[in-house]
């Protein structure tokens, strides 16, 4: 067991209070601070508590540190990324591909620097993704029925969006063609409809009305805020997760949480932010099926929460604990973030004292973890 050490991200839509506030430093913080990235991806290597980065340490070490098991998986690379996010501000409209899609992507722009500002795959992984609330956390996530989103469109009475909630009435391709119709309209086209929309959206004292007047004074004139009216709206409370496959559309809006994802930082994005945008490669990658529902599902064995998802690449646990200690099971590397209270994890090779916003690695031939103290506990893993 080692302290890890993350790397923070100063994306402009980062809070400048919420991991400032979490580690116990002076807020509000110098720069936005989006995410705290505890991890092997090579765009920002934690660091373990010896100095070594988290990658070249796994690159010395493959079966020490991941684990025989692990490593024939998913070969000699830690599979997920654990971060805290921050959202002072929308993140953008954005999807991830899926391990085929990022594949050939990476292959087609190998030939382009690694940092260059128009690259859209620098490594070649999918990336699906999920996030558990710490705060009170709003999101746009996956399209909702095209049905239900024309009924509230209509309901808006903008003269503009009749064409759309029409279009949408097509359930087996009002989506396909709804979003490239939206991307693809001028900027000062859709300022007009924007601003009526908002105008119309303020009136209705809902979430989803707020969400649209908020991004609407936010990008004017966007595509992307209208797309917003296509996604369903939701708003996680503490404890609560979203699950996003890889290929579903979504747009954090505001709040603080956990977030863990197979290893990739590969981002399509659509619209709300001055980043890259790359409409025809976004549709290339989108799925079009509605999300009933995109929280993900919980399940509670005394003070362990997991929501189990259909991937090998990660699992997420977050453990309350109350004082005595606690064994907890886990095959292969893990990842320990405490986001509460005073925490001490525990395994084979030693222990770490954890206080809230601070990390451990423990490798995959560490042994069983025992975790005690009083607080919360967040395990990421394979």
């Amino acid at each position: 067991m080692q302290g890890l050490y993350g790397v923070i991200r100063n994306y402009a839509w980062g809070s400048q209070d919420d991991i400032a506030r979490l580690q116990g430093r002076e807020v509000p913080a110098d720069l936005p601070e989006a995410e705290e990235w505890f991890g092997a991806h090579h765009s920002a290597p934690s660091t373990l508590h010896d100095g070594r980065p988290l990658d070249a340490a796994i690159a010395s070490d493959p079966a020490g540190m991941l684990g025989e098991r692990t490593l024939a998986r998913f070969g000699p690379k830690l599979p997920f990324l654990l971060k805290l996010l921050a959202a002072g501000k929308p993140l953008s409209l954005q999807a991830h591909p899926n391990a085929r899609q990022a594949h050939s992507g990476h292959q087609r722009e190998m030939r382009i620097g690694i940092d260059a500002a128009y690259r859209n795959y620098v490594d070649d992984n999918h990336k699906p993704e999920m996030l558990v609330a710490l705060t009170e956390f709003r999101a746009m996530c996956g399209f909702r029925d095209p049905l239900a989103a024309a009924a509230d469109i209509e309901a808006l009475g903008v003269t503009e969006l009749e064409g759309l909630a029409a279009t949408l009435r097509d359930r087996k391709a009002g989506l396909r063609k709804a979003v490239p119709d939206l991307l693809g309209l001028a900027r000062d086209e859709c300022r007009a409809i924007i601003d009526a929309a908002a105008k119309a959206a303020s009136e209705l004292d809902t979430d989803d009305g707020a969400d649209l007047v908020m991004l609407a004074r936010t990008y004017p004139d966007d595509p992307g805020v209208l797309v917003s009216l296509l996604l369903n709206h939701i708003t996680l409370q503490p404890g609560e997760a979203v699950y996003m496959p890889a290929g579903n559309l979504h747009a954090y809006l505001h709040g603080f949480g956990v977030e863990v994802m197979a290893a990739s930082d590969n981002v399509l994005r659509g619209g709300l932010t001055n980043k890259r945008v790359d409409v025809p490669e976004l549709l290339r990658v989108l799925d079009f099926q509605a999300m009933a529902d995109p929280r993900a599902a919980a399940e509670d064995d005394g003070p362990v929460r997991t929501w189990p998802v259909p991937i090998e690449d990660f699992a997420l646990r977050r453990v309350e604990l109350t004082g005595g200690p606690q064994t907890i099971a886990v095959d292969g590397p893990r990842i320990c973030l405490s986001t509460g209270g005073s925490v001490t994890v525990a395994d084979d090779d030693g222990e770490s004292a954890l206080a809230p916003g601070r990390a451990a690695f423990s490798t995959g031939t560490a042994g069983p973890l025992v975790a005690s103290g009083e607080g919360e506990l967040f395990i990421a893993s394979a």
